[in-house]
């Protein structure tokens, strides 16, 4: 077994071996291979990938960080009453993955830590009311949900936590 705790996340750079990843999800692969630099440079996400400390251009995990705004409509009713009349601004985790090799080690709820430790030091500057997630599958939503997340609506793959739940 291969000791995944000592990681280091840190932003996508090029000396990050990404032609290898493979998560089983081929949409989430493909982003990471062909995508991911192309939405840095465009200054549409930050991508973040975990490596272990002794092998530090290998990705065995990623996920991206953006901002999006959520109309009142998208939200539980029972919140939005108790908020502005106008979009509320919030970060996004539009993915993340882990590697075969790494799944079931702790490497998803290392990244998504990483990812809320981000957005909270961010959220010192600049207004974040919630962190919102794609779930790709059910198997991510069963992901997120242990760690509190709620779907925004029935119809809808996202899932959100209000940062105020997080005790600031």
């Amino acid at each position: 077994m291969t000791d995944f705790q000592n990681l280091v996340i840190a932003p996508l750079n090029p000396t990050h071996d990404r032609t290898g990843f493979q998560c089983g999800v081929e949409a989430l692969d493909r982003y990471l291979k062909m995508q991911a630099k192309q939405d840095i440079k465009r200054r549409i996400s930050r991508v973040f990938v975990a490596t272990k400390s002794d092998n530090p251009k290998t990705a065995i995990g990623y996920y991206t960080l953006s901002t999006l705004s959520i109309k009142l409509n998208q939200l539980p009713e029972k919140l939005a009453r108790k908020l502005p009349k106008h979009p509320v601004p919030a970060a996004l985790i539009g993915r993340l993955a882990v590697s075969n090799a790494a799944q079931g080690q702790g490497v998803g709820k290392m990244l998504l830590a990483d990812a809320i430790k981000r957005t909270l030091a961010v959220s010192d500057q600049i207004a974040i009311y919630a962190i919102v997630v794609d779930a790709i599958n059910e198997n991510a939503k069963g992901f997120y949900e242990q760690f509190g997340f709620t779907r925004i609506s029935d119809d809808s793959p996202r899932l959100f936590l209000p940062l105020k739940s997080m005790n600031l």
